[in-house]
């Protein structure tokens, strides 16, 4: 799986704006230097603004900081490190490509390396001089890095890169002649979200011969029905809130689904959950998907699943299997552990053997809505999947009864861990006391909502009729306001009390509080769309604090009144291993990758790699290596300013340390201390993981670490620097 990261945050850039994609395409048609236009946004503010990445002297690397801020967030370096994925392709490629004369497309080339496989295989075949090998890589920075990796390994002259998507070939201009072997990664953990079907449509239109060789050969996708306590946790909102019988109904009886999770595949290291499943089927074959041939945008399939136990299946967890080559002799598998047997495919005949934990690839979980469905031994149960260009969807039937129910108006989507949480009665209740207690001083509170939380917004609407309600619904805007008059009744809730700004603490004024002064200010925190950023980027909550200050009264209350940055040294020897440097991969030198993805291991002086956001959860084998530590407090009733700690680590078990991870521990109030933590207890944020320049054997007996961090309240960066005494 690769993806093109948002600068500063590891998401996925939007679109540029039409002119600029006009003049980008006028550009590209010119003899100027190609140009790419890559996002900035600044966490702390959620501004943003477009940067030109030019492809203008392409000998000259970018500088570190720049290439780890582009691409040490995506899955590069993840795959580069999974020698069963490499070992694969290499073999099928040499099987594949064994004549003199072959004409091979690499489609989304990454550093080249399945190029590189290609030509080599080309030239053992004696086709130098004869065949060719043609690539295309349309992210412009991820292009450029292509080429230096090919200089390093002396086959510049032996593949040809074109810095433009597949659809932007045409034969006759790029290349020479329609390939007849086409060799591709352009794979999610869905299989389909990075566009494999239109991607391969317009190939076997435009630029393959027909029934051409391919690299993969064919993918095949399967399921299995479970159910899992967790996992019901995370989608089913409406029980889990009954439960918590305090009040407050994000999910109102007659609406259930209103606020629910996204109906989707959600990727998931379903192994770290292993003891919490309960398999309900025999895995079941979904779709297949042949590279070699045109596939359909559209199709759908009746499944009918026979149930080996009691149960209540909960949701669908899948996962794909590649046979690389046409002999079916070379696959790789992206099944959980916990699954044995795939239609004739024994695991242990993968290339990968499922040993390995690895991050760019995991499985999916397709959430059953609503309580799920029950199933009895034996019972005959009728699956629907259906996929699009880039998705697949299932619909679950019991004796032809649909166990999903329509949204109602004013329906909101969120991500299974943000429902999970709102479903949580210690979170809600927490939440309630504190904002509880602080309304009550005040007889009729003017109170903002800073961040995107519709739970504190019914929360502070309900506690006291008397109070009026601004709400910033910075990520949600209009979404926010139609959900909050949907579920109004319900919460008796009167609108006229409740007004919602939809933008940043920036463009309010005193004219949008009648020139009232604010008593009271809230957030979880919580920004739509930054779930998967560093935790502290959620600090910007303090920097709308700090814009709001002119409009607050002297003796606002602030929930939370402070963050608290905790961290706990950590063994993590699978993520170290899918993120430590590369050297030869299947022979060819990616040496010069390593800065530009912010790898680990034999970095020079003090350097160290980016932190990045993981659920340290589903980090594979983790182990804490001393207790949690304090570094620095982010005190709210203060304007936004930069920050330093330092402390050492005594080392409380054996063990090598390669990190630590990171996360911020929010005081709701100081008076009677109450804390949600986003820490490695709480399976529902992630954290920051900091690996260390090399791995170090500590022990309790004499390992003692210094360790010191800074904030940058200008750019939202914390930066780490470790040092073992």
């Amino acid at each position: 799986m690769r993806s093109c990261p948002l600068l500063l945050l590891g998401a996925a850039p939007r679109p540029p704006p039409a002119a600029l994609r006009l003049l980008l395409r006028r550009r590209m048609a010119s003899s100027e230097p190609a140009r790419a236009f890559q996002l900035r946004l600044n966490p702390l503010t959620g501004d943003s603004e477009w940067l030109v990445v030019d492809d203008a002297e392409p000998e000259a690397p970018a500088p570190p900081t720049q290439h780890k801020q582009l691409l040490a967030a995506t899955s590069y370096l993840d795959m580069l490190n999974d020698a069963a994925r490499n070992r694969a392709y290499r073999r099928a490629i040499d099987a594949t490509v064994t004549g003199p004369t072959s004409r091979v497309l690499d489609i989304g080339a990454g550093t080249g390396l399945l190029s590189m496989m290609a030509a080599r295989a080309l030239a053992a075949a004696g086709g130098e001089g004869r065949g060719s090998v043609s690539a295309c890589e349309a992210y412009l920075p991820m292009g450029k890095l292509t080429r230096r990796v090919l200089r390093a390994n002396g086959m510049e002259n032996k593949v040809k890169i074109f810095h433009k998507r597949s659809d932007e070939l045409r034969v006759g201009v790029e290349l020479d002649s329609r390939a007849d072997t086409l060799v591709s990664e352009i794979l999610d953990s869905e299989l389909l979200g990075e566009g494999l079907i239109p991607t391969l449509q317009h190939a076997h239109d435009e630029l393959l011969v027909k029934n051409p060789k391919s690299v993969p050969y064919r993918a095949t996708t399967y399921g299995v029905l479970v159910e899992s306590t967790f996992l019901w946790k995370m989608h089913d909102l409406h029980s889990n809130e009954a439960n918590a019988e305090d009040g407050v109904f994000l999910t109102p009886g007659g609406m259930e689904n209103i606020l629910s999770v996204k109906l989707q595949q959600h990727a998931m290291q379903c192994d770290a959950i292993a003891d919490e499943i309960r398999l309900l089927s025999e895995p079941f074959k979904v779709f297949e998907f042949d590279f070699w041939k045109r596939p359909d945008s559209h199709r759908e399939t009746k499944i009918d699943i026979k149930a080996t136990a009691d149960g209540h299946a909960h949701a669908i967890i899948s996962w794909w299997v590649l046979q690389l080559d046409s002999a079916g002799s070379v696959f790789y598998s992206t099944a959980p552990k916990w699954v044995r047997q795939l239609s004739g495919v024994d695991l242990s005949q993968c290339a990968n053997g499922m040993k390995d934990w690895c991050d760019h690839w995991k499985q999916c979980v397709w959430f059953i809505q609503g309580t799920g469905a029950p199933a009895k031994k034996d019972q005959n149960l009728s699956l629907r999947a259906s996929h699009d260009q880039t998705s697949i969807s299932y619909q679950l039937n019991m004796n032809d009864a649909i166990s999903s129910r329509s949204p109602k108006g004013g329906h909101l989507t969120l991500l299974p861990e943000r429902v999970g949480l709102y479903g949580d009665k210690d979170w809600r209740s927490a939440l309630i006391s504190v904002v509880g207690n602080a309304m009550s001083e005040r007889s009729s509170p003017t109170c903002i909502v800073a961040d995107d939380s519709v739970f504190l917004a019914l929360i502070v609407s309900s506690l006291l009729p008397s109070s009026k309600v601004i709400t910033m619904f910075p990520g949600l805007r209009d979404k926010g306001l139609n959900y909050l008059q949907a579920v109004a009744n319900a919460n008796n809730l009167s609108m006229d009390r409740i007004k919602v700004i939809g933008g940043k603490a920036s463009s309010l004024t005193m004219n949008d509080l009648q020139n009232e002064k604010v008593n009271l200010i809230v957030g979880e925190p919580f920004y739509h769309g930054s779930e998967g950023l560093l935790p502290w980027q959620n600090l910007r909550f303090w920097n709308e604090r700090t814009l709001l200050d002119p409009l607050l009264s002297e003796n606002a209350f602030t929930v939370p009144c402070k963050g608290i940055l905790r961290f706990c040294a950590m063994s993590l020897p699978d993520l170290w291993r899918s993120r430590c440097s590369l050297r030869d991969v299947e022979s060819f030198d990616h040496s010069v990758v390593n800065d530009t993805f912010g790898a680990c291991g034999d970095l020079p002086g003090e350097q160290q790699g980016p932190c990045l956001p993981y659920y340290v959860w589903q980090c594979g084998y983790t182990k804490k290596l001393s207790k949690v530590y304090s570094l620095m407090d982010f005190n709210f009733s203060e304007p936004i300013h930069s920050c330093f700690g330092k402390t050492k680590i005594e080392f409380s078990y054996d063990g090598i340390c390669h990190g630590f991870a990171v996360w911020i521990d929010w005081v709701l109030d100081e008076k009677s201390p109450t804390v949600i933590s986003t820490g490695l207890e709480s399976r529902y944020w992630k954290q920051g993981v900091q690996l260390l320049s090399r791995p170090v054997q500590v022990n309790p007996s004499n390992s003692v670490m210094h360790v010191e961090v800074r904030f940058d309240h200008g750019t939202g960066e914390l930066t780490f620097k470790s040092v073992l005494l």
